[in-house]
C-alpha cells in the first residue's frame, strides 16, 4: 500500500522531471524566436525596395514570431505550475519529518475571549494551525482559522464525508493549490465586494453602441484614405482628434476606474482559475456538491464570467501604453468600450461575487482538511452517536507529538461526568488535557482523530488553561482567572459544554484555593456540563466520595535509581508521588 510519503516522493520526482523538460523546451523556443526575428529582419532588408515582398515577409515573420511567443508563454506557465507542484511535494516531505516551524503560525487568530483558542496549541509556533494549514489565498486562510474556531456540533457527518472525498483527491488538491500560488492577489476579497456593491456607474446605457459605430467609421475612413478615395489624408487625423475628444469627456472617471482595475485584475484572474477547477471536478459528498452548485449559473459558468471581467480589467489597464491609448481611444474609443463592459458586469454580477468568493475560500480551507486526512490515514473518523457517552476512545494521542514517542491513553467519559486528574509535574496532565480538547475540536470539524477507535457524542468545548494578567486592562492574574471562570459559568447556563480546566484558582493561597475549587467543581457538576479538571490539590479528590459523577484519575511519576521516570499512562485513582522536592534537590536548587 502506498503511503502518503511514498506518494509525495514519487510525484516530486515526476514534477522535477517535467520542470527539466519544460526548461529545455523554453530554451529551444527562445532560440527559434531569435532566429525568426533575425531572418525576418534580413528578408525585409534584402527586399526593402520591393515593398510588397518585404511586407509579406514581415507579416509571415510576425505571425510565426507571435505563434512562438504564444507557445513560449504556455510552456513558461506550465513550467511555473510544475515548479509549484515540486514545492508542494517538497513541503509535504519536510512537514512529515516535523520540519514545519517556519510556516505561518496563525498567531493573529488567537483570541483570549474565545472558548478555547488560547489554551490548546491551536495557533502559534508548533501549533495545529501551523502543522495543518495549506491554504494559498488570504480568504482561505481566514476560512481555515474560522473552521478551527467554529465550535460547531451540527453537520459533523456531512463534513466528514467532504473531508474524506477531498482526501481521496490528492492530485486535484495539489493542482488547485499550485494554480492559486501562481497569482499573488493583494486586494482582500471583502474590499472588492464592498467596492462592487457600492460602485456607481457613470456611463449612460446608450454608450454601448457608440464605440462600435465609431470603430466602423474609423476603419472605413482609413480604408478610403489608403485607396485614395479620400484624397485629404488629414481627415484621419481630424477623426482621431475627434475620438480623443469624446474619450476626454469621461477620462477622469475612467482613470478612477482604471486605478481600481489595476489592483483587482490579478484577484479575478486567480479566482477564475480556481472556479474552473471546482466546476470541472466531480464530487459525490453532499457538502461539496452544495458548494459546487452555489457557483453554477443557468446560462454561463462562474469561471467564464470571472474570466470575462478579468479580460476587461486587463484591457483597461493597457491604457497606460501611450501608443495604445492614443490610437485605441482616438479610433476605437477603447477606454469607453472597456469601461462600459466592466460597468455592465458589475451591474449584473456584483450581488453574486460574494458567493463565488466564499466557495473558492471554502475549497481552499477544506483542501487543508482533506490533506490532513490524507497524511494521517492511520487516524480514525469518530463514529458520531447521540448517547450518554461523550467520548469513548482507544489509544488516544496528541496529533502533534512524535508518533514514535507518544504514549496513548484510553478514555471513556459519560455525559455530565467530571474527571479530577492529579499527577506529578511533567507527568503528562497538561498534554492529556490538550489531547482531549483537540479530539473534540477535530471531531467537530469533521477531521479524523489520533486514535485507533473513537465514539463521540458531539459537544462544544470551553477551556481555562492559560489565564494571564493584563497590564493594559489593569487586571491581576487572579481577577483574570475569575473572569474566565465567570465566562464558563455563564456559558454552561445556555447549553451543555465539555469543560477543560488546568489548576483552578492558581492565583490565591492554598486554603482559599481548596475551599473555592471545591465549591466551583460542585457547581459545575450540578450543571449539565461534562469535563476534566487537572490539579495538584489532592484535597479536591475528596469530592469523588460525595458525588457519583466525579471520578479520580492520575498520571504517575516514579524515582528509579535516583532518576525520575514517567510512563505517561492515565490511571484511575489519586496520584501519590509528587516530584517538586526531588527536582529541586536533583537540580541543586536547594
Amino acid at each position: 500500500m502506498e503511503t502518503p510519503l511514498d506518494y509525495y516522493k514519487k510525484h516530486l520526482t515526476k514534477y522535477q522531471a517535467e520542470v527539466k523538460t519544460l526548461k529545455k523546451r523554453l530554451t529551444k523556443l527562445s532560440f527559434l524566436r531569435v532566429l525568426v526575428f533575425v531572418a525576418t529582419s534580413l528578408a525585409i532588408y534584402l527586399f526593402f525596395e520591393r515593398w510588397q515582398i518585404a511586407l509579406v515577409f514581415g507579416l509571415v515573420g510576425a505571425g510565426v514570431f507571435l505563434f512562438l511567443l504564444s507557445k513560449y508563454t504556455d510552456a513558461k506557465h506550465l513550467r511555473d505550475f510544475n515548479k509549484a507542484l515540486v514545492n508542494i511535494n517538497e513541503d509535504e516531505i519536510e512537514i512529515a519529518l516535523s520540519n514545519f516551524h517556519d510556516r505561518a503560525d496563525g498567531k493573529a487568530f488567537e483570541n483570549p475571549s474565545h472558548q478555547y483558542s488560547l489554551d490548546i496549541d491551536l495557533f502559534g509556533r508548533g501549533s495545529f494551525f501551523q502543522y495543518a494549514n495549506r491554504t494559498t489565498i488570504n480568504e482561505g486562510t481566514q476560512q481555515f482559522a474560522t473552521t478551527l474556531l467554529a465550535n460547531e456540533t451540527n453537520g459533523i457527518e456531512r463534513r466528514q464525508e467532504a473531508i474524506k472525498e477531498l482526501a481521496s483527491k490528492p492530485e486535484w488538491r495539489q493542482c488547485y493549490t499550485a494554480s492559486a500560488s501562481l497569482i499573488k492577489a493583494e486586494t482582500p476579497a471583502k474590499n472588492i465586494i464592498g467596492w462592487l456593491n457600492n460602485y456607481q456607474s457613470f456611463l449612460p446605457k446608450f454608450i454601448k453602441w457608440l464605440p462600435i459605430g465609431f470603430s466602423v467609421i474609423s476603419i472605413l475612413i482609413s480604408l478610403l484614405t489608403i485607396f485614395n478615395v479620400i484624397e485629404n489624408q488629414m481627415i484621419v487625423v481630424y477623426w482621431l482628434l475627434f475620438g480623443l475628444a469624446i474619450s476626454g469627456v469621461y477620462v477622469k472617471r475612467i482613470s478612477q476606474l482604471s486605478s481600481h482595475s489595476d489592483r483587482l485584475k490579478d484577484t479575478f484572474r486567480q479566482y477564475a482559475i480556481l472556479l474552473d477547477y471546482i466546476e470541472k471536478e466531480r464530487f459525490a459528498s453532499g457538502l461539496l456538491m452544495e458548494k459546487q452548485k452555489q457557483i453554477q449559473s443557468e446560462h454561463e459558468k462562474a469561471s467564464h464570467i470571472f474570466k470575462r471581467l478579468s479580460r476587461s480589467l486587463g484591457a483597461l489597464d493597457n491604457r497606460n501604453n501611450l501608443l495604445g491609448a492614443l490610437f485605441g481611444n482616438g479610433l476605437f474609443l477603447m477606454d469607453i468600450r472597456n469601461s462600459y463592459s466592466i460597468e455592465m458586469w458589475i451591474d449584473t454580477y456584483a450581488d453574486k461575487v460574494s458567493d463565488w468568493f466564499e466557495v473558492v475560500s471554502f475549497f481552499d480551507a477544506y483542501n487543508s482538511l482533506g490533506n490532513f486526512a490524507f497524511n494521517h490515514q492511520e487516524y480514525v473518523f469518530p463514529h458520531i452517536k447521540n448517547n450518554d457517552c461523550i467520548i469513548k476512545a482507544s489509544n488516544l494521542s496528541h496529533p502533534l507529538l512524535d508518533r514514535e514517542k507518544r504514549v496513548p491513553s484510553d478514555l471513556s467519559i459519560n455525559e455530565e461526568q467530571f474527571f479530577i486528574v492529579t499527577g506529578a509535574n511533567m507527568a503528562g496532565k497538561s498534554t492529556f488535557l490538550r489531547t482531549v480538547s483537540l479530539h473534540i475540536v477535530m471531531a467537530n470539524i469533521g477531521l479524523p482523530v489520533c486514535a485507533t477507535s473513537s465514539e463521540y457524542s458531539p459537544v462544544k468545548l470551553i477551556t481555562s488553561m492559560r489565564t494571564s494578567d493584563s497590564l493594559t486592562d489593569d487586571s491581576s492574574y487572579f481577577f483574570s482567572e475569575l473572569s474566565r471562570l465567570k465566562y464558563i459559568v455563564d456559558a454552561i447556563q445556555k447549553e451543555p459544554y465539555f469543560i477543560v480546566l488546568d489548576e483552578i484558582l492558581k492565583g490565591t493561597n492554598s486554603t482559599d484555593k481548596a475551599i473555592g475549587s471545591k465549591k466551583f467543581v460542585e457547581k459545575l457538576v450540578a450543571s449539565k456540563a461534562t469535563g476534566i479538571i487537572a490539579t495538584h490539590d489532592l484535597s479536591l479528590c475528596e469530592i469523588e466520595k460525595e458525588l457519583d459523577d466525579v471520578k479520580n484519575y492520575y498520571f504517575d511519576a516514579q524515582i528509579i535509581k535516583n532518576e525520575l521516570y514517567f510512563d505517561y499512562k492515565l490511571k484511575q485513582g489519586i496520584c501519590q508521588n509528587m516530584n517538586a522536592s526531588f527536582l529541586l534537590k536533583k537540580m541543586e536548587i536547594v
